[in-house]
């Protein structure tokens, strides 16, 4: 099993700085979405294989990264690390919040849930998106290999608190237009596969993800591609880093630590050079540079003291469109590395996943 690495403590922010977060993140996303050259040119992102027919308007689910640079004295700035249309951990951070409230005995005025509606809103909301119409026996979670996921605790506590099967892709059989697991048909599949993952371990598996088949799904795999890394670029906002497509520069910059470089679609970090080498980038072949972004390095604020030092906090904002895309809760990632992530900060104290708390 994967080892899933949570912090000692929880993380205590001021709201407005949270509420601003959550506004930029929506803004983001309304900015593309009033895009029609955006629409058109997401599209050519999607593999044909990875191309999921019945695609919606918006994406389900959202997640929008911000580290911290201190603008003035003790006050921060959220930038823009990372957005995705893709699944989080929804069922384990509410989870892991309370329980940072019940070990320390914190104030119960503290929350980490945004938008109103406490934990019974959230949870309302969260069983309406994975399960939508339908009896919790007929929704799977589907992964590759989930118990063998660093991701499991939240898989676990999904089932637990939905009702829904956990199910592997490679255990899917597909009869005619419809999918089963374990000789039960799936009506609605909760989305955690990583295509990435699919690539690089080269997974097999029954069905394919542009065939016609009766299913539902709960996080439309085509927006794992759309809302990217690759929306980046295409960002005019006072919270996005300076970034472009490696394709379009033109003159490599003379001081590359003071710039990071990233493949578009891996996942957890895989593959990205903080203060890349000429070098590393000129092994990239022309043909797959439009793979790639160059964006501006944030010097992120560590203003987190703990006994093991300063450490820098990365806020998730997430999101599940309900008529309008809402923010629910947060994830905090914290680490001293150079980036954040277990795989970053490795036999380090005092950093991991965490929760945010706030007085709402």
């Amino acid at each position: 099993m994967s080892i899933f690495a949570a912090s000692n403590r929880p993380f205590f922010f001021p709201k407005p700085l949270v509420d601003k977060m959550a506004r930029y993140g929506r803004e983001l996303v309304e900015q593309l979405d009033a895009n029609p050259q955006y629409a058109t040119a997401s599209d050519r992102t999607i593999p044909d294989k990875y191309r999921v027919p019945h695609e919606p308007m918006h994406p389900l689910f959202v997640q929008a990264d911000f580290g911290l640079v201190e603008a003035t004295e003790g006050e921060y700035e959220p930038k823009l690390v990372e957005i995705q249309g893709f699944p989080s951990l929804y069922a384990f951070h509410p989870v892991l919040a309370n329980q940072y409230k019940v070990s320390y005995n914190l104030d119960p005025a503290l929350s980490n849930f945004l938008g109103g509606g406490g934990a019974e809103g959230y949870y309302s909301l969260l069983r309406r998106a994975v399960l939508g119409d339908h009896r919790p026996e007929d929704v799977v979670l589907l992964e590759v290999d989930p118990f063998h996921q660093k991701t499991l605790p939240d898989f676990l506590l999904t089932q637990k608190q939905l009702g829904c099967r956990i199910a592997d892709i490679r255990d899917v059989e597909k009869r005619g237009r419809k999918l089963y697991h374990e000789g039960k048909a799936i009506e609605r599949i909760y989305n955690r596969v990583i295509v990435d993952e699919l690539e690089r371990r080269h997974i097999e598996f029954d069905f394919h993800f542009s065939d016609e088949i009766d299913v539902e799904w709960a996080g439309h795999p085509n927006w794992f591609f759309r809302l990217s890394k690759f929306s980046l670029p295409w960002f005019e906002h006072v919270s996005v880093p300076k970034t472009q497509f490696l394709s379009e520069v033109e003159t490599l910059p003379e001081n590359l630590d003071a710039w990071v470089l990233k493949p578009l679609f891996s996942f957890a970090g895989l593959g990205v050079k903080v203060g890349p080498t000429r070098e590393e980038i000129e092994t990239i072949p022309e043909s797959e540079r439009c793979q790639y972004i160059l964006q501006e390095r944030m010097d992120f604020a560590a203003p987190i003291e703990t006994r093991a030092g300063a450490t820098k906090p990365e806020v998730r904002i997430m999101y599940i469109w309900d008529g309008v895309l809402k923010p629910v809760t947060t994830i905090i990632r914290t680490g001293r590395g150079k980036m954040m992530g277990v795989d970053f900060n490795k036999n380090l104290n005092w950093v991991g996943a965490s929760a945010g708390l706030f007085v709402d």
